[in-house]
């Protein structure tokens, strides 16, 4: 019996002083507050959730809805916060151990508080979007995920001067191992320089149909800090380094105010002069008086005997059509070869097919005389 009380007294004693001379009991009371708080979570972010839902619901503006949206996950997370405090608040603590707690506390709070600056960002970017009249839209994604860059550093640099390391000398060590990163990584920083190259200068945007001759022609689906995003006709993307299409010369076809049809038509020359003005004036007048065609004010527009081919003789046919889009392009070309097709056909003359003479000086009176080979009765 002896031996059990002397039991029982080690068990009191370790219950009381604990670790670090803290009883035990107020560790379990600290993981129990802590472990209420996790559970309280789920209806402390409802709760707050649904009050700030109905104050968003009473505008007619999507901003505070969206910020609302981005916000969640950060509000979620201030219960964690509330449990370590309480929690740390119930330990007696003291000297480098209590430094050490508030520190932890500290780091939370910054932590809470920039990661909800950071998710408010995006649902305020349209702000920077008003400046799309002097950036394009790349431009104003990238300042968006630059401010948010900065947001970052800033609260990562906050957590370290609260527990007590200087970011001065970091920066500086940074930036020495940045010079030796860049020796190393000279390609890299070309293309970062470029694509800020391409998107200032606004060569091209995400879906533009580009060409860039020896390289890639498609259409522009992403412009990356480093590489753009291209795809394919065949449906294929390709990513291209940014420096390729800042020293490449790159035509955008979608810049295009009008579209092109440039045609040489060869007709047979037993076509006359009047059946030649025919075909021409019919063409022209076909040209002029249809709305898809841009008009001469507008653009040059040329119908034209042109020249005297080896095999024809051409009319050059040379229009804009107000349209850029290819499908709508096409069309309007189809229709137009038909048009002409009739107009030809309808003057009595027809398209000459490519043809050669050939001159012989002369050729030869002789026959040949015929071999005969020799028979066994021969003699």
């Amino acid at each position: 019996m002896e031996k059990l009380d002397k039991l029982w007294a080690i068990v009191i004693d370790v219950w009381n002083n604990g670790f670090m001379e803290i009883n035990f009991g107020i560790y379990l009371l600290a993981i129990l507050v802590f472990l209420v708080f996790i559970l309280l979570r789920r209806l402390f972010t409802k709760f707050v959730m649904n009050r700030i839902e109905a104050v968003t619901k009473k505008t007619k503006s999507d901003i505070d809805d969206n910020a609302f949206a981005a916000i969640e996950e950060p509000i979620r997370f201030i219960p964690v916060v509330l449990g370590v405090f309480f929690a740390i608040e119930l330990l007696p603590i003291t000297g480098q151990t209590e430094i050490i707690a508030n520190n932890i506390i500290r780091s939370l709070v910054v932590y809470v508080l920039f990661w909800g600056v950071v998710s408010l960002v995006e649902p305020f970017s349209f702000l920077l979007k008003r400046l799309e009249s002097i950036f394009t839209g790349p431009m104003i994604d990238w300042l968006v995920k630059t401010i948010k860059a900065l947001f970052v550093f800033i609260g990562a640099a906050t957590i370290l001067e609260i527990w007590g390391i200087k970011i001065g000398p970091i920066i500086a060590g940074l930036g020495l191992v940045g010079v030796a990163v860049a020796l190393g990584a000279q390609d890299l920083f070309k293309n970062l320089i470029s694509g800020i190259l391409v998107i200032v200068e606004k060569r091209f945007s995400p879906g533009d149909w580009i060409r860039v001759d020896g390289i890639v022609e498609g259409t522009v689906e992403k412009i990356g800090f480093r590489s753009t995003l291209i795809r394919r006709f065949d449906k294929a993307p390709v990513v291209v380094p940014n420096s390729k299409l800042s020293d490449n010369p790159a035509i955008n076809f979608s810049a295009m105010s009008h579209r092109r049809i440039y045609w040489l038509l060869g007709v047979e020359y037993a076509t006359s002069v009047e059946q030649l003005r025919q075909i021409r004036d019919g063409i022209e007048k076909h040209i002029f008086e249809n709305n898809d065609f841009a008009k001469p004010d507008e653009v040059p527009t040329f119908v034209r005997i042109d020249r005297f081919s080896d095999s024809s003789i051409d009319i050059m046919v040379y229009c804009f059509t107000k349209t850029t889009r290819w499908g709508e392009w096409l069309k309007i070309k189809e229709s137009l070869a038909y048009k002409i097709k009739e107009i030809v056909e309808g003057a009595g003359s027809s398209f000459a097919y490519p043809s050669s003479s050939i001159y012989i000086e002369s050729l030869p009176t002789e026959q040949p005389e015929l071999f005969i080979p020799p028979t066994p009765d021969s003699d």
